[in-house]
């Protein structure tokens, strides 16, 4: 067996206080396929700093054969002042013509300084500097971060040629199960090693919890039980991941045969409280600017349970097109209407809304008190806070002291415990770890609501949405059933008989000429100002019905109220139905 190119043997590390870990033995070898994973402010990126020489160990030692060159990619990168693209990827021996084709491969203008550039080509920029250099070891943190996923299929592809060794973080299952052949958990301060890729690491971790479980109540220190009770859950939700999927893949169907029918729809949606059948209905919209397109007319009608993602390059006009869907920006052309008492709940993927001195607390209480109004249901800020698997000693500490991603976080539970009918989520993947993801999708699994989702994590979109919307550039925007596995497939396919498909499509319905019916027309003119109607008067009865002294001094009539609120509903969602199936019909007539 080969000695190891770098190494950490015995390693501590705290900076004065508890341990992140201890006698932590780490190697890393030519070939090597590692992932280091474990729960967010665990210690997985000061373990990695100190294996790249970033920072001291307090105990044990670093080997580094001699000769050897190690390229880190940290989460955060530093530049000098006026340091340009090229002076940055250039810089730390990097070869020239190596570096030259990297930038232009990562699509990046040499002479723009830092200060310039945007998350996603802070990344590149990374990236392009840890690989130009011909590296023996690759330390990377987190590096598909703020990536498209072209560019995070390229670098999958680079990594694959890569003969050195190399040791990830990432949050991106897909990428690690891809690249990976061992995995390191950092777990409570220990390392656990498993000789498998990222694919084996659940069912492996859901065997030690399970192990530690029957061995609980020989453990007695309070710290370890609090972490298990934590776990345990994480453990509960990677077991509804099957009974999750089977959920989405009836949704997957029914929206397959929405979009492929122009008979009545039969999708199964969820029951979102006080809102319409129809949520977004958007009637060939397009946006550019400079002259430049961004989106050409779309069209596209999302409905009350669908589950969308929104997927593109960085740039090619997916924050555009999700900023126009949901009101926040007027498209150049088309039209866009909303569905009745539509409730939006935006999360950007700045999280600029967390203030650093304001506690944990008080962050998900702004107006004092102890509880937080989360999906319905009243609860104790502390236990909320548990919900996003943080200790009870965190609640009265600031924003400050959380990690990276222990704010994105809190970004999520104060987001989620919004009311809304419409849920909008900005890539809300970044700097997560596994366990939080997997709460996420939890939470996200089991909401009623309307879903538009913006990410680049492609295992995250497969476990979650019933339709993808591609934004592929110079305006051109297309529409897929499935989760992203699905677009995979259905993409080149698409692509080669797009050209074909419309004209066959025309032919052969033109010799049928059929047309709407005398009451199918009637219907579609009359039923939007019938379903205004019954939802101003749904309104109505719903102000009624809330009064809590309306029972007591008219039973009869609250009783009256209740059936006729009811029959209201249901008359709505017929008239709805009615309607949708209709305009389906007029549309597929229409060609």
């Amino acid at each position: 067996m080969a000695p190891p190119l770098l190494a950490l043997r015995g390693a501590r590390a705290g900076f004065g206080g508890a341990p992140l870990f201890e006698d932590v033995d780490v190697e890393v070898g030519r070939g090597d396929r590692i992932c280091l994973v474990g729960r967010n402010g665990g210690g997985k990126s000061t373990l990695l700093k100190a294996l790249s020489g970033q920072i001291d160990i307090e105990t044990g030692e670093r080997f580094l054969q001699p000769g050897t060159r190690v390229a880190y990619l940290p989460q955060e990168t530093a530049f000098q002042p006026e340091e340009t693209v090229a002076d940055h990827v250039g810089s730390d021996g990097a070869e020239p013509h190596r570096a030259a084709a990297l930038i232009d491969r990562l699509q990046l203008d040499p002479e723009r300084r830092a200060n310039e550039l945007s998350g996603g080509e802070i990344r590149r920029v990374s990236l392009a500097r840890a690989l130009a250099g011909d590296p023996d070891i690759l330390l990377l943190d987190e590096p598909t971060n703020h990536l498209d996923l072209p560019t995070i299929e390229w670098l999958e592809g680079e990594l694959a040629r890569f003969t050195g060794g190399l040791l990830v973080i990432s949050h991106d299952r897909a990428f690690l199960t891809q690249l990976t052949r061992t995995t390191l958990w950092l777990d409570r301060g220990q390392l656990r090693r498993l000789e498998e890729g990222y694919g084996g690491f659940e069912a492996w971790a859901d065997r030690v919890f399970d192990e530690e479980e029957r061995e609980r109540n020989r453990v007695e220190q309070h710290l370890k039980a609090e972490a298990r009770y934590l776990h345990r859950g994480v453990t509960a939700r990677r077991r509804r991941n099957q009974r999750r999927l089977r959920k989405l893949i009836t949704l997957r169907e029914a929206r397959e045969a929405l979009v492929r029918s122009d008979r009545k729809a039969a999708l199964a949606a969820a029951n979102a409280p006080g809102s319409g059948r129809i949520m977004i209905d958007a009637d060939g919209i397009s946006k550019s600017f400079e002259s430049r397109p961004i989106i050409d007319p779309f069209s596209t009608r999302i409905l009350r349970g669908d589950r969308i993602g929104i997927i593109g390059r960085n740039g090619a006009g997916k924050t555009t097109l999700l900023r126009m869907l949901i009101g926040d920006l007027e498209p150049d052309g088309g039209e866009i209407k909303h569905g009745a008492r539509l409730e939006i709940m935006h999360f950007d993927q700045r999280r600029a809304d967390l203030d650093p001195t304001v506690s944990l607390w008080d962050t998900l209480c702004p107006e004092g008190g102890d509880s937080v109004i989360a999906q319905g249901r009243q609860r104790h800020v502390v236990s909320y806070l548990k919900d996003f698997l943080f200790d009870e000693s965190q609640a009265r500490s600031p924003v400050s002291t959380l990690s990276g991603g222990e704010r994105n976080r809190l970004a999520l539970a104060k987001s989620l415990a919004k009311p809304c009918n419409l849920m909008v989520l900005d890539e809300p993947t970044n700097d997560l770890d596994m366990d939080t993801l997997d709460l996420l999708e939890d939470m996200l699994s089991e909401y009623d609501g309307t879903l538009l989702l913006v990410s680049h994590d492609r295992d995250f979109l497969d476990r979650l949405v019933t339709g993808v919307i591609a934004v592929e550039g110079d305006g051109r925007v297309g529409e897929y059933v499935g989760g992203y596995a699905d677009y995979s497939k259905q993409r080149p396919a698409a692509a080669e008989t797009a050209r074909p498909a419309k004209p066959a499509k025309q032919r052969a319905a033109a010799p049928k000429r059929e047309r709407l019916s005398y009451r199918e027309k009637t219907d579609l003119e009359e039923l939007p100002s019938r379903i205004t109607a019954l939802e101003a008067e749904i309104a109505t009865l719903e102000s009624k019905l809330s009064d809590p002294d309306f029972i007591q001094k008219d039973r009869a009539g609250f009783d009256k109220a209740a059936t006729r609120l009811e029959a209201a509903q249901k008359e709505k969602d017929e008239s709805e139905e009615r309607w949708l199936e209709i305009e389906i019909k007029r549309e597929a007539l229409a060609g």
